[in-house]
């Protein structure tokens, strides 16, 4: 006997592949848990249909790719009122799977103890609730989902290449980010210059915005990289960082309020 088979989930499981479903059928009935899979979909229309039409499940499995689109457009057509657990080949939704109901994102192939984490990280979350969880209410869902993901780390080191090397730079040493025709740059408090693989759009989701600002479109700053504010025409700000940037960075007259709010804090 299992030592969790007290512990009982109702598992809908959407993937389009018949191998992947085997699969992860399997790994699910080795896992610690005891799991019912209540239903198979394989398709973002069956999907948004099973939806509308059956009680929300305790957890859902959500393969990224299905037949006809990405799950993220079942999102988008109906309420799905479970957590998620977001399995994938690739790992370059990631960013956008965690705006949703996520608990976790598993790569395929999964590993047996990736996806006992990832029921270990539910167990987890429900638990700070209620053992009964069929009182769970989507509000309350999506607050714990919420709390689950506030406790993630944010980044504590990012991967830089030089040449065919690899090291990396804790985010301690950096100074700022900045984008330059469509390539991002990391610069230490050192001076080094790296380009790196992420937008500025998704440093959002790496950096601790207690540590880090966005100053405007191309630039994202350590606060303590910023050695002087100076006022700007038309009410905007002047920020000089060290070491020493190669543009004027402004911030905007709308943002002025936040950023100095940020400062502040």
């Amino acid at each position: 006997m299992k030592a969790t088979d007290s512990i009982h989930i109702n598992v809908l499981v959407i993937e389009d592949e018949p191998f992947a479903q085997n699969e992860i059928t399997r790994l699910l009935k080795n896992s610690s848990y005891t799991v019912e899979i209540i239903d198979y979909i394989d398709s973002v229309e069956d999907a948004v249909e099973w939806f509308e039409t059956h009680d929300a499940p305790d957890l859902v499995f959500l393969d990224i790719q299905l037949s006809d689109g990405l799950s993220f457009q079942i999102f988008e057509q109906t309420k799905v009122l479970a957590p998620v657990i977001f399995t994938t080949a690739f790992d370059e939704y990631a960013i956008e799977a965690f705006k949703l109901n996520s608990i976790d994102y598993l790569l395929k192939p999964i590993e047996p103890k990736a996806l006992e984490s990832a029921l270990s990280k539910y167990f987890e979350i429900i638990g700070h609730y209620s053992s009964d969880k069929a009182q769970i209410t989507e509000t309350q869902v999506l607050k714990l989902l919420e709390q689950s993901r506030a406790k993630e780390e944010y980044k504590s080191r990012f991967i830089v290449k030089i040449g065919d090397q690899i090291k990396y730079i804790p985010v301690e040493e950096i100074a700022y980010f900045f984008a330059e025709d469509n390539v991002v740059f990391l610069v230490t408090s050192s001076d080094n210059r790296y380009i790196i693989d992420h937008s500025l759009n998704q440093l959002t989701n790496f950096l601790n915005p207690e540590q880090f600002y966005r100053l405007n479109r191309s630039y994202y700053v350590n606060i303590k990289a910023i050695v002087k504010i100076h006022k700007f025409f038309n009410s905007r700000l002047k920020v000089d960082l060290i070491p020493d940037a190669t543009d004027e960075i402004l911030v905007s007259r709308v943002k002025v309020n936040e950023f100095l709010s940020w400062i502040e804090s």
